[in-house]
């Protein structure tokens, strides 16, 4: 994994962990609870920059840069009604629409398990061709 990669990698991690931070913090409540949610926006905010910048750095990497353009988008919406203008139901439901992108963003940053197996046995095929 090149070291440009390997920090986007990292960062991808940083803020999907951040996010499911986010939403554990969230009081414990039934899909229906329509009690105001009331997030730290300064820390959105901060998230939000972050993963404009992580999008940006995704460039040479298509399909991570478009996942990270789906999480970019809902936060953008979270933020746009944060804080106390969304009830918890509705915040939970961005937080899942910004986490799922972003590990999809890991996975395909470091490549899943199907694939790393995969690839020893590709290379034990291409060396018994020659």
């Amino acid at each position: 994994m090149t070291s440009e990669r390997a920090q986007l990698h990292y960062t991808c991690v940083f803020l999907q962990v951040s996010f499911q931070a986010v939403k554990k913090s969230l009081p414990q409540g039934d899909a229906t609870d329509t009690t105001p949610c009331w997030l730290d926006a300064e820390m959105l905010r901060m998230l939000l920059r972050e993963l404009k910048n992580s999008r940006e750095a995704a460039a040479p990497f298509p399909e991570v840069r478009a996942a990270l353009d789906v999480a970019t988008y809902h936060c953008g919406l979270l933020m746009a009604q944060c804080p106390g203008a969304l009830d918890q139901a509705l915040c939970r439901y961005h937080l899942d629409a910004v986490i799922a992108p972003l590990q999809q963003s890991v996975h395909g940053l470091c490549g899943s398990d199907a694939t790393r197996q995969a690839s020893p046995r590709r290379r034990l095929r291409d060396w018994l061709r020659h």
